[in-house]
C-alpha cells in the first residue's frame, strides 16, 4: 500500500483532523522533549564530554521520532508508513542534503556579489557534530511533523493547493517565535520553506527527500557558513559577516529571511511542482472531513 491510497482509518480515526491534532501533539512533544534533553543530560552527564552527549540525546531523538510516526500510522491509519520507507530512503535523503546545500551555498554567492556577505577566518572541525546533529533533528523532527501530518493530512481533505499554502503559513507561523523573528521573516519561511519542502515531498511522496533537503541546508547554513540558522546563532566552519539593508541581510534572523533565499527556493519550488505534476501526483481542490 502507498502512502497516496486510501488508508485503513476506521473508528473516530476516520476524520483526519483528529489525526492531524493526535500526530501534531505526539510529535511536537517528542521534539521538544529531545531539544530538552540536549540541553539538560551534558550537565547530569558530566563524566562524558557535553557535545557527545548532546549529539547522542540528538540523535535518539531522530529514532525516536521515525519510529513513533510509524506507530501513529500503523495504529491510526492501519497501513505501513510508505512515506518512511527504507527503500530508497538513502538516495533520497543524500539527494536532499545535496540540493539543500547547493540552494544555501547559491544564496550566499548572490549575497556575496551584492556586497552583503563576507567570508573569512577557520573555525575547525570541532563544531561540525553538533551542527550536523542539530540539523538532522530538524529535518527528521519538522519534516514528520509538517510535510509528514500537516501536509499530507490537509491535502487528503483540501487538495494540494490548499494544502501547500496551510502547511506553509503554519510553518512561517511557527517560526514567529525564532530570536530575531519579523513579520517578513515569518512569510520569508512560509513561502521558501513551507513550499519547497511540501514540494520536496509532494515530488517523490517520501519524506526522506524533505528530511534530506532541511538537513542539507540548515547544516549548510550553520556548520558550514556559520550564519544563523532561523535566528539562532551558529560557529561553522567559515565565519560568515551579513551587512546592508535587512531586505538583503536577512537581519537579526539570518539570510532566510532574505529576498535572495525566497527567490532561490521559489525558484526550485517552481520546477519540482511542474515535475510532480507531470507525474501526476497533483491532487484536485476537494473538502473531505472522513479521509
Amino acid at each position: 500500500m502507498t502512502e497516496d491510497s486510501e488508508s485503513g482509518a476506521g473508528g473516530i480515526w476516520r476524520f483526519w483532523p483528529l489525526r492531524l491534532v493526535l500526530f501534531f501533539i505526539v510529535l511536537v512533544a517528542l521534539y521538544a522533549g529531545t531539544q530538552i534533553a540536549m540541553l539538560a543530560l551534558p550537565a547530569k552527564l558530566s563524566g562524558f564530554p557535553p557535545q557527545s552527549v548532546a549529539v547522542a540525546a540528538a540523535l535518539l531523538g531522530c529514532a525516536v521520532i521515525v519510529a513513533v510516526y510509524r506507530l501513529l500510522v500503523r495504529w491510526t491509519e492501519r497501513r505501513p508508513a510508505a512515506e518512511l520507507s527504507a527503500h530508497r530512503a538513502v538516495p533520497r535523503f543524500v539527494g536532499g542534503a545535496l540540493i539543500g546545500f547547493l540552494l544555501f551555498a547559491g544564496v550566499c554567492a548572490i549575497l556575496y556579489l551584492c556586497g552583503v556577505a563576507a567570508f573569512g577566518g577557520w573555525n575547525g572541525v570541532q563544531n561540525l557534530a553538533m551542527a550536523a546533529s542539530t540539523s538532522l533533528l530538524a529535518g527528521v523532527a519538522e519534516e514528520a511533523i509538517f510535510r509528514g501530518a500537516v501536509y499530507r493530512l490537509f491535502e487528503k481533505g483540501f487538495g494540494t493547493l490548499i494544502a501547500i499554502v496551510l502547511s506553509g503559513a503554519l510553518f512561517g507561523l511557527i517560526h514567529a517565535a525564532n530570536k530575531g523573528a519579523t513579520p517578513e521573516s515569518s512569510a520569508a519561511i512560509a513561502l521558501e520553506a513551507g513550499i519547497l519542502l511540501a514540494a520536496a515531498y509532494l515530488l517523490t511522496r517520501s519524506l526522506w527527500l524533505p528530511i534530506g533537503l532541511h538537513f542539507g541546508w540548515n547544516f549548510t547554513e550553520g556548520g558550514i557558513f556559520g550564519a544563523a540558522v532561523s535566528g539562532n546563532g551558529a560557529k561553522g566552519l567559515i565565519n560568515t559577516s551579513l551587512s546592508g539593508p535587512q531586505l538583503l541581510s536577512g537581519g537579526a534572523f539570518g539570510p532566510e529571511a532574505s529576498v535572495a533565499a525566497v527567490g532561490v527556493c521559489l525558484v526550485a519550488a517552481v520546477v519540482m511542482l511542474v515535475l510532480a505534476a507531470r507525474r501526476g501526483e497533483w491532487r484536485p481542490l476537494r473538502l473531505r472531513i472522513a479521509a
